[in-house]
């Protein structure tokens, strides 16, 4: 489909919209309720509650399928996210701030599910087939982006202010507030740069004709979807518990078995080097697989992206006491992440092909989620049973089950190979 305004205008930041939210509500959350006194169960259990939104959500991506353009769908919710984040600032100082703030992230996460179920469609209904591939590498790096944006420059925003007011609550009041205004400003590049020649209607009067069953039954018809859902569901075993329990190795005590790390200095490891290997990994998985399609990347693009947890079972055993070599696991991590997800999310749009692929979209993702959610509730437990040593030995283990079933899916030779004449 032409539309009237280049890719490189709104492809970035409609996904820095996507993924800023995420960021904050699966991950930063995480290093906000650790300075704030939270145990690293209660972290696991109730952050990773905070993925349900995204798991459910195929049950409404039917309705913003046949209701409305996916335009006014991402417009509207970022927006309720932007003012979601500005009421958790407002709240974190208040008695009771645990439950209250969760329940302000739960509304967050709602509204992020379905910006994210209006942003895939839109992505796909409005960029022509032949783009998809080359353009996926750069709007997952922009999605990853704006997560090392959470997790890296607005940690550091939050630590400096940590030391600043020597009062973390103040401190992580004050952030919550910049992230919602950074979200309003977001919100209205979108509004100004996102095309508006949205032409669905074609796909929406076939749509119109099914209900929301038939939409759920086509996706489960789909071919090797006993296989694949195995795949989505097992691939981010190992990730899934890293991602809730690193943040705590980096800031917890050597006494615990951690790297004794400061917020700011998280958010500066994360927030710079990190930034730039995430960036190059994902633009070079886009340009791979276009290039050569995903069936010769795809176990290669997955080694990437797991292997480097070995660099945390290193950091976990010996402990060095320079900040360099957490520098060099960081890199090496958010390279392979970069280059390595990409393909991940090649074989999501794969499996979305056909009709309703809005919907069938939401629901691989709503798959992923939930492969995502409650691995994370068991990690803290996991963790504090294992230790941090024993926990990253494990983590690697679980990447094994996924790499295994990428094996045995079949899909077209070339998917996503960008055609020679284009």
């Amino acid at each position: 489909m032409k539309t009237d305004k280049s890719p490189w205008f709104w492809i970035p930041l409609l996904n820095f919209a996507s993924g800023l939210p995420y960021a904050v509500i699966i991950s930063v959350s995480v290093i906000m309720y650790k300075n704030l006194g939270i145990s690293n169960e209660d972290i696991g259990v109730y952050t990773s509650l905070l993925y349900l939104p995204w798991v459910i959500k195929p049950l409404w991506s039917p309705f913003i399928e046949l209701n409305g353009t996916k335009r006014k769908w991402f417009l509207s919710m970022q927006l309720l996210i932007s003012i979601a984040f500005l009421l958790v600032g407002f709240t974190v100082p208040s008695n009771g701030f645990f439950i209250m703030t969760l329940a302000i992230f739960w509304v967050a996460a709602f509204a992020s599910a379905s910006n994210d179920i209006a942003s895939d469609g839109f992505y796909l209904l409005v960029l022509p087939k032949e783009q998809q591939s080359f353009f996926l590498g750069i709007r997952s790096t922009f999605y990853r982006l704006s997560l090392l944006a959470g997790n890296g420059l607005i940690v550091l925003f939050a630590g400096y202010l940590e030391h600043k007011y020597g009062d973390n609550t103040k401190a992580w009041s004050y952030t919550m507030i910049a992230v919602g205004l950074l979200m309003t400003v977001i919100t209205v590049y979108n509004f100004v740069f996102t095309p508006r020649n949205e032409i669905n209607s074609v796909e929406n009067n076939k749509d119109h004709h099914q209900n929301f069953a038939t939409i759920f039954v086509s996706f489960f018809k789909k071919k090797q979807i006993g296989l694949v859902l195995a795949f989505v569901l097992l691939f981010r075993l190992g990730e899934s518990q890293l991602l809730k329990m690193l943040s705590p190795f980096l800031l917890d005590g050597k006494n615990l078995g951690g790297m004794a790390l400061d917020t700011e200095a998280v958010g500066i490891i994360y927030g710079t080097f990190g930034v730039g290997a995430l960036t190059l990994g994902g633009i070079l998985g886009g340009i791979a697989i276009s290039k050569q399609g995903l069936t010769k990347w795809m176990f290669p693009m997955f080694l990437a992206m797991h292997l480097p947890i070995i660099g945390f079972i290193l950091l976990a055993f010996f402990h060095p006491t320079s900040v360099y070599y957490i520098y060099a696991v960081v890199i090496l991590e958010q390279f392979g992440y970069g280059f390595g997800f990409t393909g991940f999310m090649m074989f999501l749009i794969h499996v979305a092909e056909g009709e309703s692929k809005t919907a069938h979209y939401a629901l691989a993702t709503g798959f992923m989620a939930l492969g995502m959610m409650i691995p994370g509730m068991l990690s803290g437990y996991i963790q504090q049973y294992l230790g941090y040593q024993h926990f990253f030995i494990w983590v690697l283990l679980a990447t094994i089950p996924g790499l295994i079933l990428s094996r045995f899916l079949i899909f077209p030779k070339d998917f996503g190979k960008k055609s020679e004449e284009v």
